[in-house]
């Protein structure tokens, strides 16, 4: 489904001549869209159409452009047309943006991969892959000279260097450098765990647990650490061992410079400097900076509350209860 809107122009033949005239003029009308379309332009029925094509170089407007004359006052009129999806209503300029966006919906990969024949949506997205392939990284941080495949992960990477984290929780006002991130925070709130495992139901928050935990179901350690033997479910496990031979500290904290060998080490630490406390004690309400924090802290909570036997009657705090069992066993 495709729908045109129709520009009047004073003096349409004159900037017919120069292509970026119009350009200006399609690209202000597209601006306004809204509904709040300016009195000077209309939309008029055309007749005896004859199609233009603009010459474009920088690529930033693409598509047909009509050159008409208006069948009620003769004025010149200009017209562009859009494309809309007929599943989404959303609108595109050029023809081949709503081509590649009805394969989203169609889920049609067309794109595929000679080397690993992987499948891709995009031409875009088969060209990044194959990065992977050869390694390559195109994309330097000016800052660190750290390289990337694609310029999404460069951007994401310099947002940690300025500390930009544009995406905000709307429960607890928590940022995030990405999207994703803030997505898997949503479910820490909601308590939602999407990922279940086909072998005993556990459910996970994150595809990456889950996928963590199947390795446990098949046993599969094959990432072998190549100066002490030791084997590992995952190659992240296995890069972050090596770690401790090498005494590698990667991770740096921008507030204080202090290194951390592992990621998880570094974000405990930052909730330090901004005293967040993101784990409560559903019994009392106190807050704590890590987790195994919380753990100790509702053992406390469990080892006030009495067990009573039923045997004696005589009551036990849990961690007491086990060995009182005994003495009525005569073990």
């Amino acid at each position: 489904m495709n729908c045109q809107f129709t520009i009047k122009h004073e003096d349409c033949l004159s900037q017919i001549e120069n292509g970026q005239d119009i350009k200006d003029e399609i690209k202000s009308e597209l601006e306004d869209q809204t509904g709040n379309f300016d009195p000077k332009y209309e939309t008029i029925a055309a007749s005896e159409e004859t199609k233009l094509e603009v010459d474009q170089s920088d690529g930033s407007l693409a598509g047909m452009y009509s050159h008409n004359q208006c069948s009620q006052t003769g004025d010149e009129v200009l017209s562009y047309k859009l494309f809309y999806c007929s599943f989404c209503n959303k609108s595109f300029v050029q023809k081949s943006s709503i081509i590649r966006h009805l394969r989203l919906h169609n889920k049609e990969k067309s794109f595929k991969c000679s080397l690993c024949n992987k499948s891709f949506t995009q031409k875009s997205s088969l060209r990044i892959h194959l990065r992977i392939h050869s390694n390559e990284r195109p994309f330097i941080c000016f800052l660190c000279k750290k390289s990337f495949k694609c310029k999404y992960d460069l951007n994401k990477h310099t947002r940690l260097h300025v500390n930009q984290k544009p995406f905000k929780c709307s429960i607890c006002s928590k940022s995030f450098v990405q999207k994703s991130n803030l997505n898997s925070h949503f479910r820490l709130h909601s308590n939602e765990k999407p990922f279940i495992c086909s072998f005993c139901n556990k459910s996970f928050a994150h595809n990456y647990y889950l996928k963590t935990h199947l390795l446990l179901h098949n046993n599969e350690k094959s990432f072998k650490c190549s100066l002490c033997n030791k084997l590992f479910f995952q190659k992240t496990y296995l890069r972050r061992h090596l770690r401790s031979h090498s005494n590698e500290k990667p991770y740096k904290c921008l507030v204080c410079s202090k290194s951390f060998a592992q990621k998880c080490h570094l974000n405990t630490h930052i909730h330090l400097h901004n005293n967040e406390k993101l784990f409560n004690c559903y019994i009392c309400n106190k807050s704590f900076v890590q987790k195994s924090n919380l753990n100790r802290h509702l053992h406390m909570h469990i080892n006030k509350e009495l067990l009573k036997c039923t045997v004696c009657n005589l009551s036990f705090a849990h961690n007491k209860f086990r060995t009182h069992l005994c003495v009525h066993s005569n073990v």
